[in-house]
C-alpha cells in the first residue's frame, strides 16, 4: 500500500484507517507468534481455575499466539478427553468445546522431514519436528527437562514450561 506508514509493534495489534482505499476503512493485522503446545498445557490448563497453563490456552484463543499441530500431536490432544487424569473443573463437554476452539485458531502443519533420533524419549520428537516444519519461536511444555536434552543444537528453537513462556512475552 503505497504512501501508508503504519507502526509495527511486537505485541502485534494495530488498526489502520483511511488508508488510500476508502474500502480498508477498518484494516486489523494480527501477527501471532506461532508455538507448539504440548497437551500436558492443555491438561494443566483445564485441571485447575487458573494458573500459566490456562493462560497460555488463553493466550491461543485470543490470537496472541498461534498454536501449531501436525498428525502425531493432534492425535494426542484428540485422545485427552477420554483419558481418566481430568478434575471436576471442566466437563467433558467443556474440554471437547476448548479443543474444538483451538483447531479453529490453531494452523496445520504437514511434516516433511524428520529430525530423529534427538530426544530421550522416541515419543517426544514429533514436537521438534512439528516446531521445525511450522518455524515455531517456542515449545510450550511442563517436560522442559527432556525436551531441552536434544542431541541436535536447534538455533533458535525455544521450550518453556508456561510461566517462562508467559514471562517472556508480558
Amino acid at each position: 500500500m503505497l504512501g501508508c506508514h503504519t507502526p509495527f509493534h511486537a505485541e502485534a495489534i494495530y488498526q489502520r484507517e483511511n488508508c488510500l482505499d476508502k474500502k480498508m476503512m477498518a484494516y486489523t493485522l494480527s501477527l501471532m507468534i506461532p508455538v507448539v503446545i504440548d497437551t500436558n498445557i492443555f491438561v494443566a490448563g483445564l485441571r485447575s481455575d487458573g494458573g500459566a497453563s490456562r493462560a497460555v490456552l488463553r493466550f491461543a484463543l485470543q490470537d496472541r499466539v498461534e498454536p501449531l499441530f501436525g498428525n502425531a500431536l493432534w492425535l494426542e490432544y484428540e485422545d485427552l478427553p477420554g483419558r481418566a487424569v481430568w478434575t471436576d473443573a471442566t466437563t467433558s463437554n467443556e474440554r471437547h468445546q476448548v479443543l474444538a476452539a483451538l483447531a479453529r485458531v490453531g494452523r496445520w502443519v504437514s511434516i516433511y522431514y524428520g529430525w530423529r533420533p534427538n530426544l530421550p524419549d522416541e515419543a517426544d520428537n514429533h514436537l521438534i519436528e512439528l516446531a521445525m516444519a511450522g518455524g515455531a519461536a517456542a515449545i510450550i511444555t511442563h517436560n522442559v527437562r527432556d525436551i531441552r536434552r536434544g542431541e541436535l543444537l536447534l538455533n533458535g528453537l525455544r521450550v518453556y514450561t508456561p510461566a517462562e513462556f508467559l514471562e517472556k512475552t508480558r
